[in-house]
This record gives C-alpha cells, structure tokens and sequence, in this order.
C-alpha cells in the first residue's frame, strides 16, 4: 500500500463494518491507479466531434450518448490532458442535481469529462469495474455520499471525499460473477433502449414520407384541439398504476386517470413543446396540453409524430412566464394524407407503440429486479449462483 494511502480514515457507509469473511474494506483510492477531476473550464458546444460526459447523461448510471453534447477536437484534447476516458474507466457526478452516480466508459467512442465529473480508473488486476459501478450505486453507498456533502448550498463531493470513499470487496473473481449477473439484466435493457429507439425512428421517417406525399392542408385545430392538464399536487397523488405527466414527461403515478389513453401529451410551461405519447391512460398535469383529436381527417399516431416537427419549442407566449402559445399552435398548418395513406401509416405506428409499451414494460420489470438484487449481492447476503439463476429465469 502506498505510503500516501496508509492514513486515510475508513468510514463505513451507514456505520456498517460487517462483511462476508472473504471480503475486505478498502478506501476507494487504493484501489485505483488514478482519480483524476475534469478541467475547471465550461467547453465550448459544438454540433459534431467527440462526446462530452455532463452530469445529466449519466443519471441512470449508464452514459447515454445519444442525447450528450459535442466538443471540437481540440476541445476533446485539452480536456484529455489528464487522463483520456476509455473502456475500464468509470465517470463520477461529484457536484449537482445528480451527484454520486458513476456509470461506464463505453467501448470505442471519444469521451471527455464535462464539469462537475470525475474519471475513476481502477486497477483491473484488483478491482472490475464494473462491479465498482454497482458497488458505487448501491442504496448503502448512495445514502452515505449524501452524508458527505462538503456542507455548501450546492451538493457535491470534493476530490479527497471520493478517494476516501469505502469498498467493500471480495476477490475478483467473485467481481466479475456479481457484475456479469447485474449486468445481463443492464443489458437486455439496453438492447430494449436500442430496439426501441430504432423502431422510432422508422416510424418517423414513414411518417416523413407519408407526410411529404400528403396533398392537403389544413390548421392543426381543424384536426385536433389542445386541452388543459389538471392541477395535481405530490402531496395530493396516491401511487397507483397511471402515469402523471408534466412537461418535462413522467413525474410519478397516480390511482386515477384523467384522460383515457393512448394520448399525446405536450409541454405548455417549463419544457415548453415537448411531446410525449402514453399508450394506457394517464393524468396529464396543468403545465401541460393533451390533444383531443375532432375528426377522423388525422389519427392519434399521425398527429404524435405530425407535433413532434412543428418546433412547438418556438411558440412560446410573450407572458411574464413563458409558455406554448396554443392559438399560434392550431393555427399552424398541417398536411394531411390520403385515407388509405393514413390507415396504412397507422397500422404501422400501433404496432411498433405497442412493441415499445410491451419493452418498456419488460425494462421495468428487469429494472426492479435487479435492484431488488444489487443491495443482497453487495451485502453477500445472496449467492452469485442464485442470482445467475434468478437472472437467467428473467432474460
């Protein structure tokens, strides 16, 4: 052990000490061959180039590329200076909304830290990685980071709190079993993300060229009218099986629906213009619109995918708080297609938004089971073979 490392205090997550025999505690910087803090600079965006690791692509825990900003190369290499992210790396929130959550450096894509982010790199030969992801997740050690908020308005860790962190371990064999059996559940949601992701995007683009064909127009109003969401307090919602939408998409679950679905849901303040569609029935919130379609002349599906190219982000209210203009929005012009074009494109739609409901579904099934999981696995208290076996029967 270095000679650096023999004086840092161990505090256990939630004052626990007890581990299985085989397991031994060790602070977070003895395992690894660096920690290193991203450049205390704001990047300049661009629309290209390497990807660029935020706090907020990172809150599930797994880094989501699609929706994370770009750099220059140049940018990318004054960012890399310290240390280049890759594969066996894992990115750490230390400051934010979302603090304390690491996720993978994925494989063969250019990443540089954002602000607010650290690079872990563990030592392989002592510490998976991966396994170190989950163990950093972990409801114990999530409980125990926010114990360590250095005492600021803002919520953060600073560097020498994270190399103090504790990791409980056994041998890394047992690392990389534990970690194979979480991950075949992270991965077949994944592979549920990508599929999904790929059959809306087809969809979009039949619906591009249904749309393109289309010989008449219309104002959106004609086909549909915009009603108000109704105001739905925390404190006042009962969890239950419906979704409750606010602008920003899903915040939670009620016991009561207040439109019938499948429905289309659009931002009327805070994320302004988004849309969102629910398969079932849902409880769309008053920062939001619904749409409540007044003619056969367009079809729910086709309407979803029709607002979702009219930048409704744009029509914002000249009001003191900004929100989507509704008359400018049904006043807007629509094409319309041919009823057979119509027919043919909504079939296909209500196919793949059923596939996506029935993936979604499955994907948060896996998800509760594998953090139903984590915590007796991290603890020891449940077999590596009991839960290959409980993952195996689920995927």
């Amino acid at each position: 052990m270095p000679d650096s490392q023999k004086d840092l205090p161990l505090v256990f997550p939630g004052g626990r000490k007890s581990i299985p025999n085989s397991w031994n505690w060790h602070t977070l910087d003895n395992l690894c061959s660096g920690i290193f803090d991203c450049p205390h600079s704001t990047p300049q965006i661009t629309t290209s180039g390497p990807l660029l690791a935020r706090t907020q692509d990172i809150i599930s825990g797994v880094f989501r590329p699609t929706n994370a900003a770009r750099v220059s190369e140049i940018t990318y290499q004054e960012r890399v200076k310290r240390a280049k992210p890759s594969w066996g790396d894992l990115l750490y929130s230390r400051e934010g909304t979302y603090f304390g959550i690491a996720a993978e450096v994925p494989r063969n894509m250019d990443v540089c830290l954002g602000q607010r982010m650290v690079l872990i790199r563990p030592k392989s030969s002592v510490l998976n990685h991966r396994f170190l992801r989950y163990w950093l997740n972990s409801p114990s050690m999530q409980s125990h980071i926010h114990g360590l908020r250095d005492g600021s308005v803002a919520q953060r860790l600073n560097l020498p709190s994270i190399r103090k962190l504790p990791v409980a371990t056994p041998n890394v064999h047992e690392q990389q079993a534990i970690a194979a059996a979480l991950g075949a559940l992270d991965d077949k949601i994944a592979a549920n993300e990508r599929i999904i992701r790929t059959s809306e995007e087809l969809c979009n683009t039949l619906h591009k060229k249904v749309h393109s064909q289309a010989e008449r127009e219309i104002e959106l109003g004609e086909a549909t009218d915009l009603l108000y969401g109704k105001s739905l307090p925390k404190s006042k919602r009962v969890p239950g099986a419906i979704p409750v939408y606010g602008s920003g998409g899903q915040s939670g679950t009620h016991n009561k629906a207040l439109v019938f679905g499948p429905g289309i849901i659009i931002g009327r303040k805070g994320t302004v213009g988004s849309v969102y569609w629910s398969e079932g029935d849902f409880f769309p919130i008053d920062t939001t619109f619904y749409a409540s379609p007044k003619s056969p002349l367009a079809s729910l599906e086709y309407l979803y995918f029709t607002l979702t190219g009219l930048n409704l982000a744009s029509m914002n209210s000249d009001s003191a708080v900004p929100g989507l203009n509704r008359s400018e929005a049904l006043s807007r012009k629509i094409r319309i297609p041919k009823p057979e074009a119509l027919d043919w494109f909504t079939r296909q739609a209500r196919n793949t938004f059923a596939q996506t409901y029935a993936r979604r579904a499955e994907s948060r099934t896996l998800t509760e089971l594998r953090d139903t999981l984590l915590p007796q696995l991290m603890s020891g208290k449940l077999r590596v073979k009991d839960a290959e076996k409980i993952v195996e029967d689920n995927v």
